[in-house]
């Protein structure tokens, strides 16, 4: 019965590294070969020959382009902005409730018509007197609106010009960018007796459509896409592909979009001290340690999915899909908060889900000496299974040590699409086993036959051996791995393949 306990070698051996220094590439490569060759004489499937076949990849340089021009949707609470928006990307990405002001965020989206690639911007209802949330609400919708290179001005057909419409034309003209009036909620020839009086209001020929059913939406675009420009007037370079991608993920009211705010060096995220005021993921570009960033702020998770309802749920779900899209995750948590069961289970969700991991500590500022103690103890016994993990002591409220946040990022991100050469990778297992061989179990004892790594981004290693590792070893292999190999910052998977030696025939 293999063992559940961590495997503890009789001797600590500190000289590995410095053995695996002395082996030459080619060395290492003609061993890897050898063992390569030994493997023909082991049965081997279909799947198997499609890894063996696998070659190093060579790094490469990534090329900067333009970012993509911006459109933005405005218009009052409720008139179908988000509804349009779906409609658009061809997804049900944003929050679509029955209710008004389920936005409150500006929400970027990557969009495409007829060929051309756009950022699509949605925003939450504009109203020219609103005070408190609402007030920053239609605060983040005019600071879209000058970061847009177009504006669709989205109100509702049946109902027709309101005084707030009307207040957000004013705005509007003051901006002086290109606007097209979409009248949503259209749905048949016999309503547009509605439309024609949206002449008046001065912003050209209105666009009858239908958000819901897609009516008219095509000619919305065609005409949205000769008024954008080339390139984005606020964008700047990219890489192709986009920049890094970070997803900021951690319960609600930890400070998240106080600290995407600090990060950017305005007020980008509306910031309220109800829990949960973030329900659509956030998309910004952050310049950071000198390089762009796309950081994406996400609705703080809840205790247990059955208990969030409504936009809440969606916005949860929302949650695990930004870490699926993200390539690194910034998980944040409060140190004036005991760790929870929440902050390990998000931190497991990153780890889950394959990205790169960066734990920051937020408001460190507001730390004691005996609460510090106490956090440290939380640290060591509830993520020590994430000790890997680089960590930044923050405060998303004054902005101190952010500046530590992109050499984390960078470091968790190189050793996530690090790859070890087979040659490399096979020496090291050669050295190590000869120096702490698999116990023997049943008077057995497994060997491994071969090494090589199919993946990085995150890296994944297959062994193959003649029969099962106990789950301590292979912890100790993944240990040694990391501080041999240095994989701060990634989680890394070793898996197993035994195969039985091929039967001679007579």
């Amino acid at each position: 019965m293999a063992s559940e306990e961590d495997y503890t070698p009789a001797v600590e051996d500190d000289k590995l590294a410095e053995r695996l220094a002395a082996i030459s590439e080619d060395e290492a490569e003609a061993r890897a070969a050898a063992l390569r060759a030994g493997l023909e004489d082991y049965d081997l499937d279909d799947e198997d020959a499609a890894l063996l076949s696998l070659q190093d990849d060579d790094d490469f340089e990534t090329p900067f382009v333009p970012a993509p021009p911006a459109l933005a949707i405005v218009g009052r609470p409720n008139v179908g902005k988000s509804t349009l928006v779906n409609r658009i990307i061809r997804s049900r990405e944003a929050v679509v409730e029955d209710v008004p002001g389920v936005t409150r965020d500006r929400v970027s989206y990557d969009a495409e018509w007829n060929g051309k690639d756009f950022t699509l911007v949605d925003t939450g209802g504009w109203e020219a007197d609103a005070k408190g949330i609402h007030k920053r609400v239609a605060e983040q919708a005019e600071i879209a609106v000058d970061e847009a290179d177009a504006v669709i001005f989205v109100l509702d057909g049946l109902v027709g010009a309101t005084a707030v419409d009307e207040a957000v034309v004013k705005m509007l003209r003051r901006k002086k960018k290109p606007v097209l009036l979409a009248a949503n909620k259209i749905d048949s020839s016999a309503q547009m007796s509605e439309v024609y009086p949206l002449w008046n209001l001065g912003l050209g020929e209105p666009f009858p459509i239908s958000a819901l059913h897609g009516t008219g939406t095509g000619d919305l675009l065609d005409a949205a896409m000769k008024a954008l420009p080339e390139t984005a007037q606020h964008g700047g370079l990219i890489p192709l592909g986009g920049p890094r991608r970070v997803a900021l993920v951690g319960r609600p009211n930890v400070g998240k979009s106080s600290l995407l705010n600090k990060l950017a060096g305005s007020e980008r995220v509306v910031v309220d001290n109800v829990a949960g005021t973030t329900r659509d993921p956030v998309d910004e570009f952050i310049e950071l340690g000198g390089e762009q960033w796309r950081f994406v702020d996400t609705a703080g998770i809840r205790r247990r999915q059955h208990m969030a309802s409504g936009s809440e749920y969606y916005a949860m779900l929302r949650t695990q899909r930004a870490l699926d899209k993200a390539e690194v995750a910034v998980v944040l948590l409060a140190v004036d908060e005991p760790v929870s069961e929440q902050d390990v289970r998000i931190i497991q969700m990153a780890v889950d889900s394959g990205r790169a991991l960066v734990l920051a500590y937020n408001k460190w500022d507001l730390l004691d000496e005996e609460r510090r103690y106490y956090l440290e103890r939380e640290i060591e016994r509830d993520l020590g299974h994430v000790a890997w993990a680089p960590r930044v002591n923050v405060s998303a409220k004054t902005g101190w040590h952010k500046d530590k946040l992109a050499p984390a990022l960078t470091t968790s991100l190189t050793n996530w699409e690090q790859r070890i050469s087979t040659g490399r990778l096979n020496a090291f297992l050669g050295e190590l086993v000869a120096a702490h061989p698999h116990p023997v179990r049943g008077g057995k004892q497994p060997r491994i036959l071969f090494a090589t790594q199919p993946a990085s981004r995150p890296p994944k290693f297959v062994l193959f051996t003649t029969g099962f590792l106990d789950p301590g070893y292979r912890r100790f292999i993944t240990r040694r791995l990391r501080e041999t190999f240095d994989f701060t910052g990634t989680p890394i998977e070793v898996q197993m393949r035994v195969r039985e030696k091929r039967k001679r025939r007579k």
